[in-house]
C-alpha cells in the first residue's frame, strides 16, 4: 500500500511539473531567440510620408517647411516567418563621420540614431555598411510621379498607391509591398527586399494596413 501511495505521489508531481511547464509556455508564448547581428532573412525598406508624420509632430525638425514627401524611415532586417531582430549586440554608437553620412539619408538625427540602434545593429554590416545598404535600397525605389510632393490633398485607395509603386518599379511583386495608414491618412509604404537588395516577396505578417476606400494623402508642409 505504501508503494502504491508513493507511485501515485510521484505521478502527481510529474504531471504537475508538466502542467506548470505548459502553463508557462501558454502564458508567454514561444520563447524568443536572442537577436543576433546578420541572422535574418530579408529587408523591409520603410518610406514614411512626411506630411502625415508632421500632422502630429509639428515641432520635429523635418516639419519646418522643408516640403518633404516620402522620407527614409528605416531599413529593417526581418524574419520570413514573422517578426524581426532588434538592438543586436554589440551596441556601438555612431561616430561623427557616420552621423554625418547618415544625415544625408535620414531626415533627423533622432531618427538616424534610433534606426541604427534598433535595426541597423542587426544587419551585421557595421554602421558604414548599413548606411551604404540603406542608400542603395532607397536609390532602387522610384517614387511614382503622382506621389511626389504636392500642394493639395490627394485621395487614393491603398491598392492604387501600391499599384503606382509597382508601375514605377516593375520588379516589385504583388506580395512585395505594403501600404500603412495612420487613421484615415497614408503613413508609410514598405517594400520588401532580399539581402542583396533586390525586390522580393514579403514575409509573414507584412501586409497593407489601411481602411477600405480612399485614404487621405496630406500635402507637403
Amino acid at each position: 500500500m505504501k508503494k502504491l501511495y508513493a507511485v501515485v505521489a510521484m505521478l502527481a508531481i510529474t504531471f504537475g511539473q508538466i502542467g506548470l511547464s505548459h502553463a508557462r509556455t501558454s502564458q508567454h508564448g514561444k520563447p524568443q531567440a536572442e537577436s543576433v547581428a546578420g541572422v535574418f532573412d530579408y529587408y523591409l525598406l520603410t518610406l514614411s510620408w512626411s506630411p502625415t508624420f508632421c500632422l502630429t509632430h509639428k515641432d520635429d525638425s523635418q516639419c519646418s517647411g522643408k516640403g518633404y514627401g516620402f522620407v527614409l524611415h528605416g531599413l529593417w532586417p526581418q524574419y520570413a516567418n514573422g517578426g524581426w531582430p532588434e538592438s543586436c549586440p554589440p551596441k556601438v554608437a555612431l561616430s561623427p563621420a557616420e552621423q554625418k553620412r547618415g544625415l544625408t539619408l535620414f531626415p533627423t538625427p533622432k531618427l538616424l540614431e534610433h534606426e541604427w540602434a534598433k535595426h541597423g545593429t542587426c544587419s551585421g554590416l557595421g554602421a558604414t555598411g548599413y548606411l551604404d545598404a540603406a542608400d542603395k535600397a532607397v536609390g532602387a525605389v522610384k517614387i511614382p510621379e503622382k506621389l511626389q510632393p504636392f500642394s493639395g490633398t490627394v485621395y487614393l485607395p491603398a491598392q492604387k498607391i501600391a499599384e503606382l509603386f509597382r508601375e514605377s518599379n516593375p520588379g516589385i511583386p504583388t506580395d512585395g509591398i505594403a501600404v500603412i495608414c495612420s487613421g484615415p491618412e497614408l503613413s508609410e509604404v514598405r517594400v520588401c527586399m532580399g539581402k542583396d537588395l533586390q525586390f522580393g516577396a514579403c514575409g509573414k505578417g507584412v501586409k497593407t494596413q489601411c481602411r477600405a476606400g480612399d485614404i487621405r494623402v496630406p500635402p507637403s508642409r
